[in-house]
């Protein structure tokens, strides 16, 4: 019984490789390059593109539960569709996905569209699986660790609402927790959906604060102005991604990103111990710095 998991050499990908090592697992792992591949002892590496469909194959093969992880890219829908067909081609039922929070609300933000129409597809060919959806990763902070101890402002535009933050490491152990439930089960279980979101609702200026307290200066909030934090962002990666990012900021504003009643506790008690802070987070970043 093999495990694969696809965007293996990502943070979050990496981190359930390492989780399904350490619980003695077969695990296959998908790179681009595997000679530049560096996974724990015992995992198999093969290389593998989701537009090279006969490398996708040949990764499937033989395979018994799929972790199927897509990076926000233009065409993210159509590398997920090829990866789920080549999936049923080769008889693999048991699938985790990870999708997003909310994918069924933020509907004009381009990637959360493509993940929910991946949910549906999913659910219409009738796979058995788990969906995953995160809140906002607390290390996509990390893009704006520089200006925060730097400038003294957090600039994410997290708004008034809140959002439930979820440390990546919380997402890695909660996705191989079921991967190896689905493929130690004797019959592929339902499918069934997981918010995954940290243990609290943080504003912008609650970040701030966060920040103001750990690193003993103030730090401001000032991250309402998407339009600016767009154009910011278009300095480091394509005009098309920025402008999703801003699409989701601006939904950030309107309506949040908050937990369902239950979702801590049933987290909380997924992992047994409490989910992980951001105060944690910053603590430590500051602390590698």
């Amino acid at each position: 019984m093999t495990i694969l998991v696809t965007g293996a050499t990502g943070n979050i990908g990496r981190q359930v490789v390492e989780h399904l090592v350490k619980q003695g697992a077969d695990v296959r792992a998908i790179a681009r390059d595997p000679s530049k591949a560096n996974f724990p002892a015992n995992t198999s590496v093969v290389q593998g593109d989701f537009l090279d469909v006969d490398s996708l194959r040949n990764a499937m093969s033989g395979v018994s539960a799929l972790f199927l992880l897509k990076a926000v890219v233009p065409d993210e829908f159509t590398q997920a569709l090829i990866a789920l067909n080549v999936a049923r081609s080769a008889g693999i039922e048991r699938i985790v996905y990870l999708s997003v929070i909310h994918a069924d609300i933020y509907v004009n933000v381009p990637h959360f569209a493509g993940k929910f129409s991946v949910e549906r597809m999913i659910e219409q060919m009738d796979f058995k699986a788990t969906i995953l959806r995160p809140a906002y990763f607390i290390q996509n902070d990390l893009m704006v660790k520089d200006v925060i101890t730097g400038y003294g402002v957090y600039t994410m535009p997290i708004g008034a609402k809140g959002l439930a933050m979820i440390d990546t490491r919380d997402i890695a152990e909660i996705a191989a927790h079921e991967l190896l439930r689905r493929e130690q089960a004797p019959e592929p279980l339902p499918i069934n959906r997981i918010n995954l979101v940290g243990p609290e609702v943080l504003t912008g200026t609650d970040i701030a604060s966060i920040w103001s307290d750990v690193l003993a200066r103030p730090i401001n909030y000032g991250g309402d102005n998407t339009e600016g934090f767009e154009q910011n962002l278009k300095q480091f990666v394509p005009a098309w991604m920025a402008y999703d990012m801003r699409l989701m900021g601006e939904r950030f504003l309107k309506d949040g990103m908050l937990p369902d009643a239950g979702d801590v506790d049933r987290l909380t008690q997924l992992l047994g111990r409490p989910l992980r802070k951001y105060r944690d987070f910053a603590l430590e970043t500051v602390a590698s710095a």
